[in-house]
């Protein structure tokens, strides 16, 4: 199929087409896909060998590159292979790369495959003639694309070759949380140093890009703040009475409650007393920080959600009381239990910014064909949101139809991959008018065009709020930001616009840098980015090898009971470590049993377990090959003791002592 581009695509895409790596930068919506198929089909047509890789960084964008671009442009004329976690070609990823002209997958799957050393598996960067990363500002830090990128830069360096040429696409590199002028500027160079690519956009086109991308309209919903609120008062009040009962281990009083800095407080108050062995102090920290979430609940939606929240957890602990602090916390909640309800009835005191949601999306909903996505911060706002959107009269009788959207994952509030699709697939057909979404659909999301996109309660960076406002691309579309007066989210909207401006005079400057300033710039950008992934190799080895493994104890981050030895733990696949020692079967309750929506090519998930003293979680069992079940634990559910020290770890990564590879075969053998 032919392809065609507007003037500012044809534009940007120059320097791609003369084989060189560029970053296009476009705004949402001006078509960076398009461009990037345009110079895949030239590509393959002109570059012998050639084997393209399109790289992303969600799940359900795999699909929608194959589907809705590179398949109907590229299909006739090439072999296109779109590879997900779900798909059964990730298990001979080298296989189809070597009988592929273009593969589209996560990055993670290439990464899997560049470490895989089975042949069927494996693949090299060389074996690649065109990478193409899409949303390449992720190119930094631990990112997946940086894992990737900084093998390439490292053979670059080392002459090695030769590479594939790159072609990032972005609507925004950022400022990577620079405030200045020349912070924004080496943010933008590490990014181009990351991807060894200039950054291109329009110049000569602008107002085409202006009339085919239009910017929605941006309207401020301001809220005053409410003048009562004996819910959040009561809230405080039993919050109070868990500080007067840790007084004497409370040394520091944590910040303001219900914000993320008093969250922030009792995370290192619970961290501290995990360490110290004092359950007082961890368990009050760890309750305080669930009534901090009902503050924040109940600031964003509904006082019941507030409470079904708090419910939900003291349900859970009502079968694992060990001592007078468990009874004191239980004890506390059930005598304010009924107060609470009271209060979370009282219409007079909801939350003001309901009220204002409510009058823009029933303002933005009269027209039938209007869609729209309601952003918010994490998963159970939008199960909260969504909740209220049912129940509310008035949104019902304007017809809003809406489905939660969140990121694809294990836990309660996570989506299958396959949930995912079909909302989107809805939503696309007009089943579902109205999307309740976190990040996720912020970045790369092909939806039909929206005509209202609000964000609700959201304190994010200038990235995420370009990319959500992108979303509006009805004409005459309404970019909706509801707030209190004066609120943290007002400033952090207004800072980020800034921000944006900011990102673009930035790039400017680096464009107007001499060739040669520029090359030697990132080149000494490179030179210092791969000294340093060296250095932290070398002091991550050296952490590695801190202690013998046998003398590392883990006990239950919730009773501190000892359960396991350092020497009992192996790792699977490089990513999943099991506790290979019978006896630790006696310590732990198995919960329910864990469904994902795709197979493993040689493990599947099992029950989730805890402990069996206090119900701490500490991971699930999994199911090695079919026949062997082994319980795969998280690190951040125990505390380790070695010789010098007690620490709480959030990552595997961080142990100080070296963990085996499970040998399966042996261990069977030892079995019998």
């Amino acid at each position: 199929m032919e392809i065609s581009l507007r003037s500012y695509q044809e534009e940007v895409v120059q320097t791609a087409l003369r084989g060189e790596n560029s970053i296009i930068w476009l705004p949402t919506g001006g078509g960076k896909t398009r461009a990037a198929v345009y110079v895949a089909q030239k590509h393959l047509e002109n570059q012998p060998r050639a084997k393209v890789a399109v790289l992303v960084n969600k799940v359900h964008l795999v699909d929608q590159h194959y589907q809705k671009e590179f398949c109907p442009h590229l299909g006739g004329t090439a072999k296109i292979v779109a590879i997900s976690g779900d798909s059964k070609e990730k298990d001979f990823f080298g296989l189809v790369v070597r009988d592929s002209d273009l593969v589209i997958c996560t990055a993670q799957i290439l990464e899997n495959a560049l470490i895989n050393t089975e042949e069927d598996k494996h693949v090299e960067l060389t074996d690649f003639t065109l990478l193409i990363i899409d949303e390449c500002h992720h190119t930094h830090k631990s990112s997946m694309y940086n894992k990737i990128m900084a093998r390439y830069v490292e053979m670059k360096l080392k002459g090695a070759g030769p590479l594939p040429q790159i072609l990032g696409l972005t609507a925004s590199p950022g400022t990577g949380g620079a405030k200045t002028l020349e912070g924004a500027i080496t943010h933008v160079l590490k990014i181009c140093a990351n991807l060894d690519s200039v950054i291109v956009f329009t110049k000569h086109y602008e107002p085409v890009l202006t009339e085919a991308v239009p910017r929605p309209v941006k309207k401020y919903d301001i809220v005053e703040e409410q003048n009562l609120d004996p819910f959040g008062l009561h809230l405080k009040m039993m919050m109070g009475m868990i500080h007067a009962f840790m007084s004497s281990e409370l040394k520091v009083v944590p910040r303001e409650m219900g914000t993320q800095e008093y969250e922030a407080d009792v995370v290192e108050l619970e961290k501290k007393g995990a360490q110290e062995e004092n359950r007082l102090l961890a368990q009050c920290a760890q309750h305080l920080r669930k009534y901090n979430d009902a503050l924040l609940i109940k600031d964003a939606v509904r006082m019941v959600d507030a409470l079904r929240l708090l419910e939900d957890f003291y349900s859970s602990r009502r079968d694992n009381t060990l001592d007078t602090t468990d009874l004191f916390l239980l004890a506390l909640f059930e005598e304010n239990r009924v107060k609470l309800r009271q209060l979370s009835a009282d219409a007079r005191y909801e939350n003001p910014k309901l009220a204002q949601l409510q009058r823009t999306l029933v303002a933005q909903f009269q027209d039938p064909e209007s869609r729209g996505i309601l952003f918010a911060k994490t998963r159970e706002g939008t199960r909260c949101l969504y909740a209220w959107v049912c129940a509310n009269p008035e949104l019902q009788r304007a017809n809003i139809r809406a489905a939660i959207l969140t990121g694809a994952g294990t836990g309660a509030n996570h989506m299958t991959q396959n949930s995912q699709k079909d909302t989107i697939q809805k939503f696309r057909k007009g089943g579902l008018n109205l999307l309740i979404s976190t990040s996720v659909a912020e970045e790369g999301l092909d939806i039909p065009e929206c005509n209202i996109v609000v964000r609700y309660g959201l304190l994010t960076n200038e990235i995420a709020q370009q990319q959500a406002s992108g979303r509006a691309r009805a004409k005459d579309s309404i970019y909706s930001v509801v707030a209190l007066r004066g609120g943290r989210e007002m400033c952090r909207e207004k800072t980020n616009e800034y921000l944006e401006d900011l990102t673009g005079r930035a790039i400017n400057q680096i464009h107007k840098m001499e060739p040669s300033k520029f090359h030697k710039k990132v080149l000494e950008l490179q030179r210092e980015a791969v000294m340093q992934r060296n250095l932290a190799s070398v002091q991550r080895d050296q952490r590695r090898r801190r202690y013998d493994p046998a003398q590392v104890e883990f006990s239950c981050r919730g009773c501190f009971i000892t359960v396991a030895r350092g020497d009992h733990m192996r790792v699977v696949n490089s990513s999943q470590y099991v506790n290979i020692n019978p006896d630790f079967k006696k310590h732990y309750n198995k919960g329910n049993q864990i469904y994902l929506d795709r197979s493993f090519e040689d493990w599947e998930p099992g029950h989730t377990i805890s402990c069996a003293a206090c119900g701490q979680e500490w991971g699930m069992e999994v199911k090695i090959r079919s026949v062997l079940v082994l319980p795969c634990v998280k690190i951040k559910g125990f505390l380790l003791k070695t010789p010098n020290s007690k620490r709480t770890l959030e990552q595997w990564k961080d142990v100080e002592f070296p963990v085996e590879e499970f040998d399966f075969l042996q261990f069977v053998s030892d079995m019998n």
